[in-house]
């Protein structure tokens, strides 16, 4: 199985989604509701989205956890990726979050479902930078190529490089940090809006990257690695198409598929050449979501991918030291007691 696409993700699916007040001022891709439109009605549309999502998923084989939130003062938690990532050998992260209203979105609940059916090792919380105005918003800040150990990463205001470097130095990552505009002049406000990397093709938008060496190193890292890599124009970025995941499925028979899930918005914008250089490895999997994108993220950023071992469903039967550790008159075959006391 390719380190790069995960089986497993985690979706939250948000009973009260609005486009978040609090981001608008640095995501150019946020949108308001139409003109007359509810925030029930938003909400209601938003949640056949991600039931959409969720279905799409499922039925490709990917394993799927979705975690109800019913509180109205988390707008954005639809996007769990950009508090969490998980690793392979065990490893999660949990990162701080630019917008205030944004940081209680992280879940006790989901870290102790990882824990519960994964192979967890250790948690690293950033999330303590916060005070300090120090943010790096996950996988929506980083694009983590987990086969080259690479984090390519555009400069932002969620995505500090100091912090980007000591998360590098954890997980044992390559930083490759280059500053992104569009053609107004304006920041990409998460580096994932820009890029997707999968297994075998990698999607960019090299023409938003203004300084030329740097653009080129970004290409020749990409490619060095042996990818096909999709250049994606501006106007495509804005449909979303490089905010797109590769993950791995399972066919009715049980053999591996690939998928690159991306929204309905984002595939039309693509041409047929680079469509058949994406389907030179995985599927497309595409879903309608166009309430969700107001929000300034498409699929991608709904997607935390689980990277983590699944636990066995039946744990072996425990041994006869076990057994006596439990016991109420705890004695080891060889004779010993084990029970201590504790004042």
């Amino acid at each position: 199985m390719s380190a790069q696409a995960p089986s497993a993700v985690i979706l939250v699916r948000a009973t009260s989604f609005v486009p978040n007040p609090a981001t608008a001022a640095d995501n150019a891709f946020q949108r308001d509701v139409p003109a007359g439109q509810s925030d029930e009605a938003t909400s209601a549309k938003a949640l056949a989205e991600m039931d959409a999502l969720a279905a799409a998923l499922r039925a490709v084989g990917v394993r799927v956890h979705v975690f109800e939130d019913d509180d109205h003062t988390r707008p954005d938690s639809v996007f769990p990726n950009n508090w969490l990532s998980t690793h392979a050998g065990g490893t999660v992260a949990v990162y701080p979050m630019y917008a205030s209203n944004r940081r209680h979105e992280r879940r006790h609940d989901v870290l102790e479902m990882l824990k519960s059916e994964y192979r967890v090792q250790a948690i690293v919380d950033y999330s303590g930078l916060e005070p300090d105005g120090i943010f790096l918003e996950g996988t929506g800040a980083m694009v983590l190529d987990h086969v080259s150990r690479v984090a390519y990463t555009a400069r932002s205001h969620r995505a500090d490089v100091a912090v980007l470097e000591r998360f590098c130095t954890d997980f044992n990552y390559e930083p490759m940090a280059f500053d992104a505009i569009d053609s107004d002049g304006v920041p990409v406000y998460h580096t994932n809006v820009i890029a997707c990397v999968g297994t075998d093709v990698a999607m960019i938008a090299l023409e938003m990257i203004p300084d030329q060496d740097r653009r080129e190193q970004v290409r020749e890292r990409l490619a060095v690695t042996g990818r096909t890599v999709v250049e994606l124009t501006e106007h495509q970025i804005r449909e979303f198409a490089g905010n797109a995941v590769e993950l791995c499925g399972r066919t009715p028979e049980g053999r591996r598929r690939y998928v690159m899930a991306m929204s309905a918005r984002a595939k039309a914008s693509l041409r047929p050449d680079q469509v058949a250089a994406i389907e030179e490895s995985c599927e497309i999997v595409a879903v309608d979501i166009p309430t969700i994108e107001l929000a300034g993220g498409s699929v991608r950023c709904m997607i935390a991918g689980v990277h983590l071992d699944h636990r066995p469903e039946q744990l072996p039967e425990p041994g006869e030291n076990v057994v006596a550790i439990n016991e109420d008159n705890p004695v080891t075959p060889d004779g010993r007691y084990v029970a201590k006391d504790y004042v």
